[in-house]
């Protein structure tokens, strides 16, 4: 997509300020690898990893990780058990899909963070995967499946190749990948991708193959990126999907977009939006991002209580950077934060060491029982517990570290962009290979207020700053003076200068509250302040549990793991949480009062008693909406559905920081 100019101002020769619709991705990079012909060029290249160093509350979470589930996983998981495992010993009996799970976003974490124990551990991991090949180009755990080979966890693996050679440049990588491809070549299509996994997502395999097109050339690469594409599941279908499980949508809906990247063919680009909105249109009438499918969307499960894996919510956000990479549209930047603000963080306790498998908009116990049917698992799906279930246990690890590699991209014309905003360092090549290092600092989402300083360099080159599409009257400074050229909401704001060690640039996106309707979910209100939804401060009663007792039957322990260190914790509600939300006939929010506290010392701020922000509200109880016979969350009650005559003052809180929450809430203006 061409740069549009919308607005600009400036001399020849001076700085000039411009709001541009994408960058300017005509031109070609001359520090990082984009695309090569004939594919198309993306609007925003994702730096090597360990070039951006988080900061404030990304970078405390990733502390959380390391110390928490994600760092100790090895010591304690069945799956990533050393003794017999699949990865490290031929004919081995476990780990198949587990190790790469973890280990791709492991490894990445270990990258940012340089932590010299991770560091190794993931060398003992990556060392095996390299030694795995075989003469004829297949690599890692056989697991044959009748006469043809199971290539899914091959496909994870390959992405955690692709990491280790951003950070190593170990050319151990691209060998093994061009000859595996190779061998994939010869597998006849009627045996290629035929498993459920491997089939419904292809999409992983095709995009490490671009990837691998793009630093070497090889023609053949192309013809098998084809060959990948016409025996992948069908996800350009107009009105249905292949599958409706929830990860597959979230990971596979892009399949198509990257297949655009080589045809160029924007029927491609538009199947992916498509399924993007149909499964939201369906299935997606709640806030925070997400859509409800449990596990499996299913027809008449559409309330705010039915919810997604942890699994889903960090494919989604992986989907939403590479879709914002490919086409620089901001919708996926503000997607991807819909999810990192106000669903991810309630997946998790707040010290990282247990999530839950199913987290939803409105869900008011988080226990240890089987609520099947009304979710569509039966077990323990909805407990904190370190084991729930094998699959995010070990997949959950890429989220945070994904989403702080995507914090600041390069772009094609060697300039540098902002697109998601958190406190961050980051180094980037720009014009001349010069090299500069900026630091952002901001407690976005929670502050309103982001600003940029170069550190180190001198260079001409474009600074692009996505304006969100929800805020009004966004101002842009540089060196303290205010720029004429106003920015518009939804779009970039691109300004080219010489910039030079000392220099600041300072965004101002100005946060208020506002409201969606969910017509299909009985007229339910939710209520946003900027890029975070509220939700009902609930009480919550923390009772621990013995995680041993409480995992689902897929679930297994080390044998010498203290399972004791690591508890299942069950939360109940011990407030009120059956409220209409009071909105005033007159001005519907206009009663809601933004109450700003201080920022926590220990920069965490995804708790009911750390998060920054409150707004007081006011509510009437729904007597009959109460624990359904599964002890669900009742669906949501109908408009007319008898109110208490009490109008009482109610809190609000975002909801990332509620791990009991209502954040669809039925209504009354009296």
């Amino acid at each position: 997509m061409a740069l549009l100019l919308l607005f600009s101002s400036g001399l020849a020769g001076a700085q000039t300020a411009q709001v541009v619709e994408r960058p300017d991705n005509a031109s070609q990079s001359n520090n990082y690898v984009n695309s090569r012909a004939p594919l198309l060029q993306q609007s925003f290249i994702k730096l090597p990893v360990g070039s951006i160093r988080p900061a404030g509350w990304v970078k405390r979470y990733l502390e959380l990780q390391r110390d928490g589930l994600t760092g100790h996983l090895g010591e304690i998981s069945a799956w990533l058990d050393k003794e017999n495992n699949a990865w490290l010993t031929s004919g081995g009996d476990h780990g198949w899909e587990e190790v790469p799970y973890w280990l791709k976003g492991y490894s990445d974490l270990a990258y940012i963070l340089g932590d010299k124990k991770m560091l190794d551990e993931t060398k003992l991991w990556i060392e095996a995967i390299l030694k795995s090949q075989r003469p004829d180009g297949s690599f890692g755990p056989v697991n044959m499946h009748g006469d043809k080979p199971e290539l899914w966890a091959q496909m994870i693996a390959l992405s955690t190749l692709q990491t280790y050679y951003e950070y190593s440049g170990d050319e151990r990588v691209i060998k093994l990948m061009t000859d595996y491809f190779k061998w994939q070549l010869t597998i006849p299509d009627d045996k290629f991708l035929e498993d459920y996994w491997e089939n419904s997502r292809g999409g992983d395999n095709l995009y490490t193959v671009l990837w691998l097109y793009n630093r070497t050339g090889d023609k053949f690469l192309l013809d098998l990126a084809h060959k990948i594409h016409r025996n992948t599941a069908d996800w350009c279908q107009p009105t249905s999907l292949p599958n409706w499980h929830n990860v597959n949508i979230a990971e596979c809906f892009r399949e198509p977009a990257t297949y655009y990247m080589l045809t160029g063919d924007k029927a491609m680009l538009h199947a992916s939006y498509n399924v993007q909105h149909l499964i939201r249109r369906t299935f997606g009438q709640v806030p925070g991002g997400m859509f409800g499918s449990d596990e499996n969307a299913r027809l008449g499960y559409i309330d705010p209580r039915q919810g997604v894996e942890t699994c889903g919510m960090v494919e989604q956000m992986a989907s939403d950077e590479i879709m914002l990479r490919f086409t620089g549209d901001p919708y996926w930047a503000e997607n991807c934060e819909d999810i990192a603000f106000n669903t991810y963080p309630a997946a998790v306790m707040p010290d990282f060491r247990s999530l839950r498998y199913i987290t939803s908009p409105n869900m008011v116990q988080s226990d240890s029982e089987n609520h099947s049917p009304g979710i569509a698992n039966s077990g323990p799906f909805l407990s904190m517990n370190p084991f729930s279930s094998r699959c995010c246990q070990h997949n959950h690890s890429q989220g945070w570290p994904y989403y702080s590699e995507n914090l600041v991209y390069a772009t094609p014309d060697n300039g540098v962009a902002f697109v998601m905003y958190a406190a961050c360092t980051a180094d980037v090549k720009v014009p001349d290979n010069k090299k500069i290092t900026v630091t952002e600092e901001t407690n976005y989402p929670f502050d309103e207020n982001i600003t940029i300083t170069i550190d180190k360099g001198k260079a001409e080159f474009p600074l692009y700053l996505r304006i969100p599409s929800w805020t009004k009257n966004a101002e842009v400074y540089v060196n303290g003076e205010k720029q004429t050229v106003t920015p518009v909401s939804g779009k970039y704001y691109r300004i080219n200068r010489e910039w030079k060690k000392g220099d600041r640039v300072s965004l101002r996106v100005p946060m208020s509250l506002s409201m969606r309707r969910w017509q299909v979910n009985k007229n339910s209100v939710s209520v946003d302040y900027g890029p975070l939804t509220l939700s009902l401060k609930i009480k919550e009663r923390y009772v621990k549990r013995d995680s041993k007792e409480t995992a689902i039957h897929d679930s297994k322990w080390q044998k010498n793991a203290d399972a004791s260190q690591w508890p299942t914790t069950e939360i109940y509600a011990d407030s009120p949480w059956n409220y209409a939300l009071y909105l005033n006939p007159e001005n519907a929010l206009g009663d809601i009062e933004v109450v700003k506290k201080p920022w926590p010392a220990d920069n965490f701020p995804f708790t009911l008693e750390s998060v920054p922000l409150e707004f007081k509200a006011k509510g009437r109880q729904v007597p009959s909406w109460t624990l359904d016979a599964t002890k669900l969350c009742g669906v949501l009650p109908d408009e007319c559905a008898p109110k208490a005559a009490t109008l009482d003052d109610i809190t609000l809180v975002p909801m990332g920081a509620a791990r009991l929450r209502i954040s669809a809430f039925p209504t009354t203006d009296k």
